[in-house]
């Protein structure tokens, strides 16, 4: 996983190079990226390409559509942001340092992925103090 926070004055196109370039390293097996359309004819897209592999496949809005459409691929980013939202401190924001939110992200799609091993039963639960004691009576 990857993350990466900027201010808002800082467009996409010229942050996703050093993303993808992280994403890459800690996944080598990452092969491709779905992008919006605005990486369309974009000279970072093709330098992604060329040097690290990884294939940029842009998702199109449906031609003669304006305004918010479903778009396929689309709704994993929403989907995600929606998640992220639940969490106290990422449902505003409180963070003053870029660095902090990054980590924030990160401890809660942990928690996340956590949570799904545990229900799947690949994990068994941890144990709190109280069912520790319990164990011992």
């Amino acid at each position: 996983m990857a993350v990466q926070v900027t201010a808002a004055n800082i467009q996409d196109h010229y942050q996703v190079y050093d993303l993808v370039a992280l994403g890459k390293q800690r996944a080598p097996r990452l092969t491709r990226v779905w992008v919006d359309e605005g990486y369309q004819g974009n000279e970072v897209a093709e330098q992604i390409r060329a040097e690290l592999k990884v294939e940029l496949t842009i998702v199109p809005k449906p031609p003669g559509r304006k305004g918010f459409t479903l778009v396929p691929r689309r709704w994993v980013v929403e989907r995600t942001f929606a998640w992220l939202g639940r969490y106290r401190r990422l449902s505003k924001d409180y963070e003053f340092y870029a660095h902090t939110a990054e980590t924030m992200v990160t401890l809660a799609m942990s928690f996340l992925m956590l949570k799904r091993l545990v229900r799947a039963g690949r994990l068994r639960p941890f144990s709190t103090p109280s069912q520790t004691r319990a164990n011992f009576r």
